[in-house]
C-alpha cells in the first residue's frame, strides 16, 4: 500500500498540472500519457476516464481496472484527495446505461445482443454472459469484452466485490438456462444481491 506521502505527492501533482489534464485535447497524447505515469507512482494498476466538461465540470474516475488488489488504492488516493472545482472525483468506474457498443481486437459487440444467466450457490452470485461470436480461439478478448460490459452494467466496484464466478459463453451453450438481455441485469441483480443478503 503506497504511503500517505505518495498519495499527497499525486495530488500536489495534479494540481500544478491541473490546467493541462482539463485541456487535455489541447496535447493529448502528453497529457493523458503525464497523468498515466503520476497514477503509476501510486500503483502500477490504476488507470483513469475523464468524462467531458459539462458547465466548466469534468468527471475524473479513478479505477483498478477491475484488479481487486489494487482497490485500496483507489480509495485511499480518493480520500486524500484537495479540493478540486473543475473535477467530479469518482472512486471505481461507475455503472453507466448500457447504450454503446464496445469495440476490442477487431470485435464490435451491442450491450443488446448479449444474454446473461444469473447463478446462486445460496453464498453468493455468479454469472454467465453469451455472445452470438464468442470463440475459445479469441477467449482473452471475449474475457476482456465481458468485464468492460459488467463494469458499465453494474459499475466496477459491484463486479469485484459483489459476484463470484464469472464466465463467457458462446450463445449455444447451455440452451435451457434462464436468459435475459444484458441491459436488464443491473436491476435483476440488485433485486437478487438483496434478496441473497437477507436470506443469509
Amino acid at each position: 500500500m503506497s504511503d500517505d506521502t505518495t498519495l499527497r505527492q499525486f495530488w500536489h501533482w495534479f494540481k500544478q498540472n491541473e490546467d493541462m489534464v482539463f485541456h487535455f485535447e489541447r496535447n493529448q497524447e502528453h497529457a493523458l500519457d503525464s497523468l498515466a505515469a503520476a497514477l503509476a507512482g501510486v500503483s502500477p494498476n490504476l488507470t483513469f476516464e475523464i468524462g467531458p466538461a459539462k458547465n466548466g465540470i469534468r468527471d475524473l474516475v479513478i479505477s483498478a481496472d477491475g484488479i481487486k488488489s489494487a482497490f485500496p488504492f483507489v480509495e485511499a488516493l480518493v480520500a486524500v484527495a484537495p479540493a478540486l472545482p473543475r473535477w467530479e472525483l469518482i472512486a471505481f468506474r461507475p455503472r453507466r446505461k448500457l447504450e454503446m457498443d464496445v469495440s476490442l481486437a477487431g470485435r464490435r459487440v451491442k450491450p443488446e445482443d448479449v444474454e446473461f444467466c444469473l447463478l446462486s450457490n445460496g453464498q453468493e452470485l455468479g454469472i454467465y454472459l453469451f455472445f452470438p461470436d464468442y470463440s475459445e480461439e479469441e477467449k482473452r478478448t471475449w474475457g476482456q469484452i465481458g468485464y468492460l460490459l459488467l463494469d458499465e452494467a453494474l459499475g466496477e466496484y459491484d463486479v469485484e466485490t459483489k459476484l463470484g464466478p464469472i464466465k463467457f459463453f458462446h450463445t449455444s451453450a447451455y440452451p435451457d438456462s434462464a436468459r435475459r438481455p444484458l441491459p436488464d441485469l443491473p436491476e435483476l441483480f440488485d433485486e437478487r444481491y438483496a434478496a441473497l443478503k437477507r436470506a443469509l
